[in-house]
């Protein structure tokens, strides 16, 4: 049995602690004081690449391309498990029994998908039935593409994953279908107008939208390799590879009973300090005040990933010294990129919506937007196809909040109106 100390401990391997240990690496830590504890075997790497790049059928993404601290100097460790965490005795125990001691630890375990397995569905264990989060999952993905290629893929789930593996098997040349069961895609943040084109551009291209059902069962060939999907309303459906896009929850057990939660994740301040003395939380497991709305919020967002580790390390730098930070002053923000399309959305879905522009599906450059209205203000913006200089705008109206006369205005005026902020 090893036991080790550092000064810094992250625990995670995902974009938060990538970033967390480049921060450090900015603010020169030193040999030996760093150590990036993780269950994945490579460095940490820019996830979002997996649902994109990583799929591509020619010039695909591939580490080390996109991994996200290269040469960040921290120590990395590969415990399989943990046992114990004593986060009073500042002691995490591994599996192997091994110890490591901090004098400050980042939690940044980040999310889990949720399986279908996880709901007891009948068969959903079957081989070929695939998700998407680690650097395995993606490879799974890319060897089962070929292994069926021209083949017919169902992909559960109608959000990111959803959205964003059904065009990349689409351009794999495979027949897609994707079931969900909300009235329409991306239903967290898509209104109904905004979601009627993407469904009618994917349709266009040749993927098959089921709406209002869920899987509720798989069948297998005698090798184990899934052959069709059961859908709760009756019907099935012929798959060679089914891909599952159903949400992810927060790795939080580790800490529970030790540490103060708050809406499913773990609660801190705005420099993502935790209940408990010199242990901090960051990225998707962090539940943090979203000054501009003034509440409490948990996102799982890439950028606030990154955004959330680096204000977390600054904090830890700052009060060694003897200073401050400012406060974690967030924007929302999400993105998505598939077939030749590429949204972008700031700050926040509530109130009434008014779209803008022109949202022909058939168009070869479709370019529209929405904006979201409430009290009066322009609280959020959204915009299909936008410039850089455009995408900059949407950011600084949802920033500005700034008072918005009519709907019928704000349509008519379009992404002029946010390049006026």
């Amino acid at each position: 049995m090893a036991e080790k100390s550092f000064k810094y401990i992250i625990l995670g391997g995902g974009v938060s602690a990538g970033y967390a240990a480049k921060e450090f690496a900015n603010q020169g830590v030193k040999p030996g004081e760093l150590a990036v504890i993780s269950k994945e075997a490579v460095a940490p790497y820019e996830r979002p690449a997996l649902s994109k790049g990583y799929l591509f059928p020619e010039g695909a993404a591939r580490l080390p391309g996109f991994h996200c601290c290269v040469g960040s100097g921290g120590e990395k460790l590969l415990p399989e498990s943990y046992k114990q965490k004593d986060l009073a005795a500042k002691t995490l125990v591994s599996a192997a029994g091994d110890v490591f001691k901090y004098e400050t630890l980042i939690i940044a375990t980040g999310s889990t998908v949720l399986r279908l397995t996880d709901f007891g569905v009948k068969g959903a264990d079957s081989k070929n039935i695939l998700y998407l989060r680690e650097i395995d999952d993606a490879d799974k993905v890319v060897e089962a593409i070929k292994a069926k290629k021209g083949g017919k893929a169902v992909v559960v789930g109608g959000g990111y994953i959803g959205l964003e593996l059904s065009a990349a098997l689409r351009i794999n040349d495979f027949d897609v279908t994707m079931v969900f069961p909300e009235p329409w895609c991306m239903p967290r943040l898509f209104t109904a107008d905004i979601a009627a084109f993407y469904e009618t551009y994917y349709t266009n291209k040749g993927v098959k939208i089921i709406k209002g059902t869920v899987a509720s069962g798989f069948t297998a060939h005698p090798n184990g390799e899934v052959n069709e999907v059961q859908l709760k309303d009756g019907r099935s459906l012929e798959a060679d590879i089914v891909i599952v896009g159903v949400g992810a929850k927060p790795l939080t057990s580790l800490f529970k009973g030790q540490v103060e939660e708050d809406k499913g994740g773990i609660k801190t301040d705005a420099f993502f300090k935790t209940s408990v003395p010199d242990v901090y939380a960051v990225g998707d497991v962090a539940t943090f005040p979203l000054k501009m709305y003034g509440d409490m919020r948990r996102v799982e967002h890439v950028d606030h990933s990154r955004k959330s580790a680096e204000q977390a390390v600054k904090a830890i730098k700052a009060a060694e010294g003897g200073g401050t930070v400012e406060e974690y002053d967030y924007l929302p923000f999400f993105y998505s990129r598939s077939f030749d399309l590429s949204w972008q959305f700031y700050g926040d879905n509530v109130g009434d919506s008014v779209l803008f522009g022109d949202s022909n599906p058939s168009n070869p450059k479709p370019r529209f937007g929405a904006y979201w209205i409430q009290d009066g203000k322009v609280v959020g913006a959204f915009m299909e196809g936008g410039s850089g200089d455009e995408n900059k705008a949407l950011a600084k109206v949802a920033k500005a909040r700034p008072v918005a006369e009519s709907l019928d205005e704000l349509a008519k005026q379009g992404i002029s109106f946010a390049a006026k902020i």
